[in-house]
């Protein structure tokens, strides 16, 4: 069995992590969606509830070759642990390639069995990002182009704060 894991944030969700997902679906028998629990950042969804957000989009998709999980350590580890030979990541511009490239390397190193898959973001989706989400929300701007219609009452309720000025 062909398994790979696509780890990310997803803090919250968007249309571009669903695109990359489902590509790598029609490549690998199994993709494990891998949420980091990462103490030293502050996350609007807490793991569970990105977790659950991502099962509930998969579903939507019927995505029926996911699972979602956590990684605790290290993804190389993790990956080894899970029999996954190969890491998914999603690129939307250069500047994403070097960050992600330093840490194919690095988990190269550490298991030199795993490889890393980059994925170029499709053309709608390459100014995508979580960040961005959170900031057009924050504002109360109109998200719904960005996440999955399944969850976008989830995501607007905990990030639209609809300001006066």
């Amino acid at each position: 069995m062909r398994i790979a894991v696509c780890p990310g944030s997803f803090d919250p969700v968007t249309l571009g992590h669903l695109d990359i997902i489902s590509r790598a679906c029609r490549i690998f028998d199994k993709v494990i969606v891998a949420v980091p629990v990462n103490p030293s950042k502050t996350a609007s969804f807490s793991v569970e509830e990105r977790m659950e957000l991502l099962r509930i989009v998969c579903e939507e998709e019927h995505l029926d070759n996911v699972e979602i999980d956590r990684v605790t350590g290290l993804l190389a580890d993790y990956a080894r642990e899970k029999g996954a030979m190969t890491i998914i990541k999603g690129l939307r511009a250069m500047s994403d390639f070097e960050y992600e490239f330093q840490q194919a390397l690095t988990n190269k190193k550490l298991n030199p069995e795993l490889e890393t898959m980059f994925m170029a973001t499709s053309a709608e989706n390459m100014f995508l990002s979580s960040s961005m989400v959170k900031q057009v929300a924050g504002f109360g701007g109109d998200i719904s182009h960005f996440v999955p219609s399944c969850i976008l009452q989830t995501i607007k309720d905990r990030l639209c704060v609809h300001r006066e000025f």
